[in-house]
């Protein structure tokens, strides 16, 4: 019974809060949006990478390792994007597959 007394007595720990409830819906962002910004950063990126290029080939930048690395980012960005698309059909047919 005494262990039981020193429990009730225990205090929670500094610094941490309570769990915060989940967000509502109107705070969070909708997932076309999101997707709609993600397709704009891929395409800045694509299009940065080809402004590299074609200063590269001008001779207006000499340091080939930004336009590789600018290369390599959307390249990177734009393969993401392509699985997000590739997955995000599977659910759809998923879902189509489960309603039929």
């Amino acid at each position: 019974m005494e262990n039981i007394n020193k429990i009730n007595d225990l205090q929670p720990l500094k610094g941490l809060s309570p769990q915060k409830a989940a967000p509502n819906k109107a705070d969070a962002p909708k997932f076309d949006d999101m997707l709609k910004g993600f397709l704009k950063d891929v395409n800045q990126m694509q299009n940065t990478a080809d402004e590299s290029i074609q200063k590269m080939v001008a001779g207006e930048v000499k340091d080939v390792h930004q336009v590789m690395l600018a290369v390599q980012e959307a390249k990177i960005a734009f393969n993401m994007m392509l699985e997000i698309r590739n997955k995000t059909m599977e659910a759809y047919n998923e879902l189509i597959r489960m309603r039929g």
